[in-house]
């Protein structure tokens, strides 16, 4: 069940996407220059340098269809580095929701865009289990 909380804006800059996310306790949402709609989280992964060992990123979850369904996603490439995995995140999260939405349109020029799901390419490819 849903439930609508009002924003806290104590929480911090609704302006950046951790201020965003922090506000109003839900990920940033925003249309793709395809004409889909996407949410976002921030996640980090190891980097293999020792240097900056621990990379930020963003997760676009793409959905679609009547019902709320995911049809994919979209990863940036890493945007922050930091020395633990709160670092990266902050990091990451400091980023305009600007920046983020033009991350998003790179990321979605950059792909071909199919309406249907990767699976049904998969099968039609002959590239799909059971083949």
């Amino acid at each position: 069940m849903a439930r609508h909380e009002p924003p806290d804006h104590t929480k911090g800059d609704e302006k950046t996407l951790g201020g965003y996310m922090a506000v109003h306790a839900r990920p940033a949402a925003f249309e793709g220059s395809d004409g889909r709609s996407y949410t976002v989280a921030i996640e980090t992964d190891e980097t293999g340098d020792r240097a900056r060992p621990v990379g930020g990123f963003l997760l676009f979850v793409r959905w679609g269809g009547e019902q709320p369904e995911v049809t994919g996603h979209i990863e940036s490439p890493f945007l922050a580095w930091g020395a633990t995995a709160d670092e990266a995140t902050r990091a990451v999260g400091a980023l305009s929701l600007h920046e983020v939405k033009k991350q998003l349109d790179l990321l979605v020029g950059g792909k071909p865009q199919s309406s249907r799901p990767w699976w049904e390419a998969m099968r039609e490819e002959g590239t799909g289990h059971g083949q």
